[in-house]
């Protein structure tokens, strides 16, 4: 990419929540990987963005922090991608650590924003509209025009990749998990790629007027979760599978250190356990 606009992203990169400072492994670099098949990991040490690359084009599923723009497009170029030829950008969910680089990258890539349809407010006001967020300037990000509105089941293809958008509301109104089929040693991997599964600190799980069924939509997310075959387990942070020590492993292991189904099991147990107990605790102080 042209030193310009490297410089271009890096200005625009300065307005990042200060918030963002405390959490050291959302700005440090990862080294970017191959993870399976098509798929790549481009992103920080824990903020995760993936590339998933065609001969027709590229899809980018989340552009992180402001600052994280010109990051993912040395990562990209580093794995000998152009980010210029991503065609279609994705997020997991509408909150400035996973979209704050999307104005950004959208600028360079002139890719086409498909986001679930729940967030589509929130994205395009730049987080002035979530729900929890709204009174936060700190969490607010530049503006996205979206160019195409999902629904639960959409399809975003790419030649013969397919990825699939589940619907897993309740850490946003439209948080997504993304699937799709990769092959690995002539078998079929199944990829699922967790949007979010957990509250903020403070959220109102019982009768906020800004989100009234938020409960209900834990409930049915961790419902849609349970249902979905998984070999490949990732997510829209790298601490939700393990990043660091898959990674570590995964030049000298014999087996794909990604795959870890029983670790997905383990991960949605856990955070549906994390909610009904807040959500018992929450109700019985109403």
């Amino acid at each position: 990419m042209p030193i310009r606009h490297l410089l271009a992203l890096a200005f625009l990169s300065i307005a990042t929540p200060l918030r963002a400072q405390t959490h050291p492994e959302w700005t440090t670099n990862h080294a970017p990987f191959r993870i399976m098949g098509n798929l790549y990991y481009v992103g920080s040490e824990d903020l995760a963005a993936y590339l998933v690359a065609t001969p027709q084009g590229h899809i980018l599923l989340n552009e992180n922090l402001a600052s994280s723009a010109p990051q993912i497009c040395q990562n990209i170029a580093a794995l000998g991608f152009k980010p210029q030829d991503v065609k279609v950008l994705l997020t997991s969910q509408a909150h400035y650590d996973h979209t704050g680089g999307l104005a950004a990258l959208k600028q360079i890539t002139h890719a086409q924003v498909a986001v679930m349809d729940a967030d589509v407010a929130t994205l395009e006001s730049g987080g002035r509209d979530d729900f929890f967020f709204f009174n936060d300037p700190t969490a607010w990000f530049e503006p996205v025009k979206v160019d195409r509105i999902l629904h639960d089941g959409s399809q975003v293809k790419m030649g013969s990749t397919v990825l699939t958008a589940r619907l897993t509301a309740g850490h946003t109104k439209g948080t997504t998990t993304w699937t799709l089929d990769l092959v690995e040693a002539g078998r079929v991997r199944h990829v699922v790629i967790v949007g979010g599964a957990g509250f903020n600190d403070g959220n109102n799980l019982v009768n906020d007027p800004r989100y009234p069924t938020q409960a209900r939509d834990f409930t049915r997310t961790f419902r849609t979760l349970r249902a979905l075959p998984c070999d490949v387990f990732l997510g829209a942070h790298g601490v939700y599978f393990g990043l660091r020590e898959k990674y570590a492993r995964l030049r000298a292991a014999t087996a794909n250190p990604f795959i870890d189904p029983a670790g997905y099991k383990a991960f949605v147990n856990e955070r549906d356990q994390t909610f009904r107990t807040e959500l018992a605790r929450q109700a019985a102080h109403h």
